[in-house]
C-alpha cells in the first residue's frame, strides 16, 4: 500500500466519530423498585384468593365445625359433603344442562355477532352507525327492567320452559357487548385483503368464512371467555325461563340447599366448588390463547 493511500485511510479514521461506549446497566439499581412491585402484587394475589380460601375450606367440614371456626383448616378433611352434594344436585344431570346452554349459546353469539359487526363496519351508511349504537345502548339497560316483559313475551313465542329458548335469549343480551368489541377489531383488518379474495372468485359468504372470521381468533377467543364466565354463573335468567327440575342448570341446583329456614353449607360449599372446577379447567385450557390473542392484538 502507498503512502498516499495510507495517508488516505488514516484521514478517514480521524474522520469517522468515535462511539462513546455505553454503561452497562446494572441490575442492582433495579432490582428494589421491582421487588417492591413484585410483593404487592403477590399481596393483592392474596387477598383476591381469601375468598376461594373459604369456599374450599369449608366444604371439607361439618356443619359444626363451619360454625365453630371458619377461618381454619378443616381438623377433619370430608370428602363425603362432595359425595352427598353430587347426588343431591344430580350433578351429572346439571352440569351436562350447563355445559350444553353454554356452548350453544357461544355459538350462536359468536356467528350472528361476528356477522352483524362484519356487515356494519363494511357497510358505510349513517344507518349502520345508527344500528350499530342501538346494540350499544343495549348494553346499558339494567336487566330487571325488562325482567316481566321478557317472561311474557317468551311464553307468547314458546320459549320457557326450554334450553333453546334461553340460548335465544342469551343471544339477544350477549349481542351488545360482542358486537362491539367484533367492531373494534374488525376496523384494524384491511379491506384490500377482502377485495383480494373477491377479484379471485370468492362469494361474499366465502369472504367472510375464509378470510375475515380466522382473522377474527384473538377477539374470538376473548368473547367466548366472557360469554361462559357470564352464562355459566348465571343464575336470575335460567330462575325465569326453567322450570322443570330435569332442565336447571349448576347455579339453580345450588339453590337448593339455601331453604327458608336450613341452610346446608357444608353441602352448598361444596357444590360451590363443583361449579367453579369446570370454569378452572377451561380457563386454564384457553390460557395459550388468551396470551396469543393478547399478543397479536397488540402486534396488529
Amino acid at each position: 500500500m502507498t503512502t498516499e493511500k495510507l495517508e488516505h485511510v488514516e484521514r478517514n479514521i480521524e474522520k469517522t466519530p468515535k462511539r462513546i461506549p455505553q454503561r452497562p446497566l446494572r441490575p442492582e439499581t433495579y432490582s428494589w423498585n421491582l421487588g417492591i412491585i413484585e410483593l404487592v402484587a403477590i399481596l393483592l394475589g392474596l387477598l383476591y384468593l381469601v375468598p376461594f380460601y373459604y369456599v374450599v375450606a369449608n366444604s371439607f367440614k361439618s356443619m359444626a365445625e363451619i360454625f365453630t371456626n371458619t377461618s381454619a383448616l378443616p381438623n377433619e378433611w370430608l370428602t363425603s359433603n362432595y359425595t352427598e352434594a353430587w347426588e343431591a344436585m344430580n350433578y351429572g344431570r346439571v352440569f351436562l344442562n350447563s355445559l350444553l346452554i353454554t356452548v350453544g349459546a357461544n355459538a350462536v353469539i359468536v356467528i350472528f355477532t361476528s356477522m352483524a359487526a362484519w356487515k356494519l363496519v363494511r357497510t358505510k351508511h349513517w344507518v349502520s352507525t345508527m344500528i350499530f349504537f342501538l346494540f350499544v345502548a343495549a348494553m346499558v339497560i339494567p336487566f330487571q327492567s325488562i325482567m316481566i316483559p321478557l317472561v311474557k313475551v317468551s311464553s307468547i313465542l314458546g320459549l320457557l320452559n326450554s334450553h333453546w329458548g334461553l340460548i335465544v335469549m342469551y343471544l339477544g343480551f350477549g349481542s351488545g357487548i360482542s358486537v362491539f368489541l367484533y367492531h373494534g377489531f374488525m376496523k384494524s383488518i384491511p379491506e384490500e385483503i377482502e377485495e383480494a379474495a373477491i377479484i379471485d372468485g370468492c362469494s361474499t359468504w366465502g369472504v367472510f368464512w375464509r378470510i375475515v372470521f380466522p382473522l377474527l381468533k384473538p377477539i374470538t377467543v376473548t368473547i367466548v371467555i366472557l360469554n361462559s364466565l357470564w352464562i355459566w354463573n348465571d343464575f336470575l335468567l335460567p330462575s325465569l325461563v326453567l322450570r322443570d327440575v330435569e332442565l336447571r342448570t349448576i347455579p339453580l341446583a345450588t339453590f337448593y340447599f339455601f331453604g327458608q329456614y336450613t341452610k346446608q353449607w357444608d353441602l352448598a360449599l361444596a357444590g360451590l366448588v363443583l361449579g367453579i372446577v369446570p370454569l378452572l379447567v377451561f380457563f386454564f385450557g384457553m390460557q395459550k390463547h388468551i396470551i396469543k390473542g393478547i399478543t397479536s392484538g397488540s402486534i396488529k
